[in-house]
């Protein structure tokens, strides 16, 4: 099945499909309805500022099965930036089929090529043992810190 997964960075015609995936990301992992219109604006906004980051997709025969959202970190003790791996969906009829993975290879190749890329991180839901297996497997570790937030209302 891996075989037939394309990753490729994704365009704005993809936005319908990113869309959907963090709306039902959210209604999985955290039982939250998100406003649909507010997500397709948040979609759009990473699209229309490539500097805020991008989107890769994973597809198979012209479906869009899998997305990611890359976001920047630069470090001041590294010189360098993360990238932070976000929004990551797979449809629920692809998952363990190696979706991740190939999106996963495919940063990596994309990171190889930036010199100034010094690592990957992200965050998921803690009870998501799951996603923690996945990212274990392809050698993500654990760090030791946590994750504070404090949300500003629109």
């Amino acid at each position: 099945m891996s075989q037939d997964i394309q990753v490729r960075l994704a365009e704005s015609r993809d936005a319908g499909a990113i869309v959907k995936f963090n709306v039902a990301m959210a209604r999985e992992t955290e039982h939250k309805e998100l406003s649909q219109p507010v997500v397709t604006r948040g979609v759009q906004a990473l699209f229309d500022n490539p500097q805020h980051g991008f989107y890769v997709v994973a597809e198979t025969a012209d479906e869009v099965v899998g997305s990611l959202m890359i976001t920047y970190e630069w470090s001041d003790w590294r010189c360098g930036v993360f990238w932070w791996i976000q929004s990551v969906y797979v449809k629920p009829e692809f998952r363990r089929r190696g979706v991740f993975t190939r999106l996963h290879e495919f940063l990596r190749v994309r990171a190889a090529q930036d010199p100034d890329v010094c690592g990957f991180r992200l965050y998921f839901e803690q009870s998501n043992n799951a996603a923690a297996t996945t990212y274990n497997k392809i050698g993500m570790t654990e760090t030791s810190y946590r994750l504070f937030e404090q949300e500003f209302q629109q």
